[in-house]
């Protein structure tokens, strides 16, 4: 696309613009400057996840709209500012101003039943707290995996960190897919292809490489990611000394990282306990948000058992 960014590699034609409706790249070309509505709603990604089957999105209504609809001009303004002003720079602030978590004190049920108060616009299908999305992915994996208490809890805990959004933070900078800044993005990048152009890190000649500021295989950990709920969470849980295994804190800090977990990309900042940790990552995906249940778990039902597990891995009164 003229004026646009040059992925790393040739373009999906699930995800980047080259396989997209032409309505699309004029939209793409039209979002400078467009401010999205408050309340836009916690994950417009959700529309253009990688796995979502498009039989499935037509039983959705205008949902999992690919081509039309009031949806598609939000989703896709949210990419362009999120891409824009996703930076270095940028990050490196937010760790600061966020990094000492003197946001709020309060139990992980409590940040639970804060999220009740994010209205999700984007999300026309769901018309219930998002409180109940957090037991609804934590009872699939209990289901699943009956034998693995601490992954019951992941499915509690995984977007608690979407309070960034009630604190005054532009959805933007809380939710969406991730992925690492100083480096080039690659092409299962959301939009990829059309909504970096005003980035201004793509414009130094370190950060516009492939590897960008980082050395090969250097670890994710070592990777600065797009900030929002996840990288906020997982920060949050290592301050507040969360007795989780490893894969825990992968799931939470890599679940909306797409370009690497589904679209495959990425590979080369990846160490050997990255590809190790990639399966647990993708076991998490399969009960992520996007697959939703009209069948609402009974809440004062499944409290106690899953205060038992808070209790056992992430007591008290926490920081946030």
């Amino acid at each position: 696309m003229p004026g646009g960014v040059r992925c790393s590699r040739a373009a999906s034609p699930v995800l980047c613009p080259g396989g997209w409706p032409h309505s699309l790249l004029e939209l793409a070309s039209r979002c400078n400057g467009f401010n999205p509505p408050p309340n836009q709603g916690p994950d417009p990604s959700l529309v253009y996840r990688p796995d979502v089957d498009p039989d499935v999105a037509k039983d959705k209504g205008s949902f999992r709209n690919y081509t039309s609809g009031p949806l598609l001009d939000r989703v896709l303004a949210t990419y362009k500012l999120m891409h824009t002003r996703q930076t270095v720079d940028f990050v490196r602030k937010k760790h600061a101003q966020f990094g000492g978590f003197s946001y709020k004190k309060m139990t992980i049920m409590e940040a639970v039943d804060m999220l009740d108060g994010l209205v999700d616009e984007s999300d026309p299908d769901v018309d219930f707290p998002n409180s109940f999305h957090a037991f609804q992915t934590a009872e699939g994996i209990r289901k699943a995996h009956p034998d693995k208490d601490w992954f019951h809890l992941v499915g509690l805990l995984h977007d608690l960190g979407k309070v960034l959004a009630l604190a005054g933070e532009p959805q933007w900078a809380v939710v969406g897919d991730t992925f690492p800044v100083g480096c080039r993005p690659q092409a299962s990048v959301v939009f990829c292809d059309s909504t970096f152009q005003d980035n201004p890190d793509l414009q130094d000649p370190l950060y516009s490489t492939e590897l960008g500021m980082y050395q090969p295989h250097c670890g994710l950990e070592n990777v600065l990611m797009s900030w929002g709920h996840d990288e906020y969470m997982y920060q949050m849980m290592k301050f507040n000394k969360f007795s989780l295994p490893p894969e825990a804190f992968y799931m939470i800090r890599f679940h909306s990282f797409y370009p690497w977990h589904t679209g495959g990309d990425y590979r080369q900042l990846c160490s050997a306990r990255d590809l190790a940790m990639l399966p647990w990552v993708r076991e998490f995906n399969k009960f992520d948000l996007y697959t939703k249940c009209p069948d609402l778990p009974d809440v004062d039902d499944l409290r106690p058992y899953y205060q038992g597990l808070i209790d056992k891995y992430c007591p008290g009164v926490l920081r946030w």
